[in-house]
């Protein structure tokens, strides 16, 4: 077994290229999963009282990867 040992700000740097090569290849434009400041700019609103009441009522799909950080599906913001 080989080990690879990288700096942080070398592995994200590989990591962002990955990604940008990934979308280029796939004819991505724009991330599937935004936050919820993204989502409220492209929702129009101001509130995140009125982003939570979306989401309760099922309006816009979201995903909860840790319990600080919840994104937002931009397919079901449009």
């Amino acid at each position: 077994m080989e080990v690879i040992c990288f700096e942080d700000e070398s592995f994200y740097s590989l990591i962002e290229q990955v990604v940008q090569r990934l979308k280029e290849k796939h004819n991505i434009k724009e991330d599937r999963w935004i936050s919820a400041q993204e989502a409220m700019d492209k929702l129009r609103i101001k509130s995140k009282t009125t982003l939570q009441r979306l989401q309760d009522e099922g309006r816009i799909r979201f995903s909860q990867p840790d319990k600080k950080n919840i994104l937002y599906d931009v397919e079901s913001i449009y």
